[in-house]
């Protein structure tokens, strides 16, 4: 094989919520992780020379080492120098659908389409846990974005044990273009405002974070109730991202104008999602936001919640 192209879904956070801080200085989190049909395409194929390349149609994206899916490459060359000698370097082409720095996940998910498709070109027959080990590395959302789905996701969200999968319950997402906001500010922020709120005790923080998997939004989540779901959504990092962004706060009102089931922002901002009842009310709703905010600035999708992560086409 020397090339092949992959699919690398978007996620949003259905539940996050910031525990306290581990040894290793993450924040300890409690979160449900969810994969969205809105997708990046990857491109990967073989050099004969042993260089990582990387282009992306989207000028905000680098394309150097400070790429995260250069990055994943380079941990692969790292990791597995004899397959890199025999094989070669890669060739990494994205075209990028996902919004960028936007609390979706994108880089980590084409971090994760870069693992996937490195294991299957150099025919290393890695298992998924490994892949996923060595997303780890990468980023915290990596892991997650291998395989996708509906996920409960602990430690500092590399720690995953899967629940039954959401789908045909659609979104309208929608972002500013201009308005990036940076995952290490947001933590920051939020440990310089809250870290008196966090717990401090090593076993209460254990205890916690163990309590997330009966906790009333996965007990909606098992029942697939959208309804509810969308009512136990929460997200800490809203605390900090809609007090200092009121171009985020204004956004997140006015989805919560309509008849929508519920509304928050995903992740460290700034995109912002509302659960709606169908497809056709997902659409309505993008129509009545796009008319009540002129702003071509503002990018809106109706996608759908979905039970994959990476995927080989």
């Amino acid at each position: 094989m020397r090339h092949c192209k992959l699919i690398a879904p978007a996620k949003v956070n259905l539940y996050l919520e910031i525990l306290g801080i581990r040894e290793d200085g993450y924040h300890e989190l409690a979160m449900i992780l969810q994969s969205i049909d809105l997708a990046d395409e990857i491109e990967v194929r073989s050099l004969s020379e042993g260089k990582i390349i990387v282009s992306c149609d989207h000028p905000q994206v680098p394309t150097d080492n400070s790429n995260i899916a250069y990055k994943a490459g380079e941990l692969m060359a790292k990791e597995f120098p004899q397959a890199f000698a025999k094989y070669g370097g890669v060739e990494i082409k994205i075209e990028k659908r996902i919004p960028v720095a936007a609390g979706l996940a994108g880089g980590s998910t084409n971090a994760a389409a870069v693992l996937v498709a490195v294991d299957l070109l150099w025919e290393l027959g890695l298992t998924q846990s490994e892949i996923e080990e060595l997303g780890g590395r990468l980023g915290s959302d990596v892991p997650f974005c291998v395989a996708g789905g509906t996920v409960i996701g602990t430690g500092r969200g590399e720690q995953l044990s899967p629940l039954p999968s959401l789908d045909n319950i659609y979104i309208v997402l929608g972002k500013y273009r201009s308005l990036g906001l940076s995952t290490p500010w947001v933590y920051k922020s939020y440990r310089e405002k809250y870290s008196d709120r966090y717990i401090k005790d090593r076993e209460s923080l254990a205890s916690r974070a163990a309590a997330v998997h009966s906790a009333s939004i996965v007990k909606a989540v098992l029942g697939k109730e959208a309804k509810e779901i969308a009512v136990k959504m929460h997200n800490d990092l809203e605390k900090v991202v809609l007090t200092e962004y009121p171009q985020v706060l204004e956004l997140r009102e006015e989805f919560a104008k309509y008849d929508v089931l519920g509304v928050m922002m995903s992740g460290s901002g700034p995109s912002v999602f509302a659960i709606c009842e169908s497809h056709q009310k997902a659409e309505v709703v993008k129509q009545q936001i796009r008319e009540a905010i002129s702003d071509e600035d503002l990018e809106l999708f109706v996608t759908k919640l979905s039970n994959r992560g990476i995927q080989v086409v």
